[in-house]
């Protein structure tokens, strides 16, 4: 029985749901893909280097909230970049190998930054 043929009311199985915009999953929206070892390498490392980058600022919060007077706004901030970079490794996309290389890079310069910076 398929979304369709399910009568009005009667309670789905939204686990298996896979009608567009049910709320639960997006994976039917995309297109097929075959995906080279480089390039899933390349991709998971552009994750990881977002990952690295979170993974500072939240070295940066820690940082300045033990301090004996933590400064509310660079805490704030942070977590502000924090909620970017989450936003910046859903926009990426595994067969944009330009937008991966800018990503591996980028990230993984702005770790390396963040944490030079609290020592």
């Amino acid at each position: 029985m398929t979304a369709r043929d399910t009568p009005q009311g009667a309670p789905r199985n939204t686990a298996r749901d896979t009608t567009p915009n049910n709320g639960i999953s997006v994976t039917h929206d995309l297109e097929p893909h075959d995906w080279s070892n480089e390039e899933t390498a390349a991709y998971e490392a552009a994750i990881e280097a977002v990952n690295g980058a979170v993974g500072a600022y939240s070295a940066r919060i820690a940082a300045e909230e033990a301090k004996d007077a933590p400064d509310p706004a660079v805490i704030e901030a942070a977590r502000t970049e924090q909620g970017r970079l989450a936003k910046e490794r859903e926009r990426l996309r595994s067969a944009d190998r330009d937008q991966i290389a800018e990503a591996r890079s980028r990230y993984a310069q702005l770790a390396r930054e963040i944490l030079a910076s609290l020592t």
